[in-house]
């Protein structure tokens, strides 16, 4: 082997490992910054309280209490719910169902959605961008039905941008509960369901 030939072969080497040494930092780097984005977004989930509505409740040794194994998976398919309740008097507002994830008021009956990353029933095929809209408008998916009381999307749609895609970032990451929340039940009176109609829509009243 020649000289000339060895010296090329070294300062090969050399330029490998100087380009595997830069781009490992940078690797690291973006990793890191991926999960501290996530770990901010579980953060901001769990202190905005989205488990009060979204994570069904069980009964614990000292009441009702969140049930982690169905985390964020919304109102549970097997507990059908086929109309409102009705407020026992004009002192309240709304009435709640025993799992504390459907609500009946005015506005009909709503139902807490499934934020997990279930691809067929939770946020699986919502993009960071209809995710963000969405908060921001008070739509389904940033572009249809409104989104209903109790959840206040008007609080949440007022982080800033980061924190919107980082609550995202956290949702993807968690564990994809197949959970198909049903629809929401319309108001029983014509003139409160126009108001939430969505434009061009047509409302059933039941």
């Amino acid at each position: 082997m020649s000289k000339q030939y060895s010296v090329v072969i070294i300062l090969g080497a050399a330029l490998m490992l100087a380009a595997a040494s830069w781009m490992k930092p940078a690797a690291n780097s973006e990793a890191g910054a991926a999960a501290a984005r996530v770990a901010r977004g579980g953060y901001l989930v769990t202190i905005g309280g989205c488990n009060d509505c979204h994570t069904p409740l069980k009964m614990g040794p000292k009441g009702p209490e969140p049930d982690m194994s169905r985390m964020l998976s919304g109102h549970p398919e097997s507990f059908p719910i086929a109309g409102g309740a009705a407020a026992p008097s004009a002192a309240w507002l709304m009435t709640m169902a025993a799992s504390g994830t459907a609500f009946s008021g005015p506005w009909g009956v709503s139902f807490a959605a499934n934020l997990t990353p279930d691809d067929n029933t939770g946020l699986g095929i919502w993009t960071e961008d209809m995710f963000v809209k969405a908060v921001r408008t008070g739509r389904h998916m940033g572009v249809s039905r409104p989104i209903l009381p109790p959840m206040p999307w008007p609080n949440v749609g007022a982080m800033n941008d980061d924190d919107l895609k980082a609550v995202y970032a956290y949702l993807r990451s968690i564990q994809r509960i197949h959970n198909r929340v049903p629809e929401p039940l319309p108001p029983s009176s014509p003139a409160v369901a126009a108001n939430h109609a969505a434009p061009g829509e047509d409302v059933a009243v039941q």
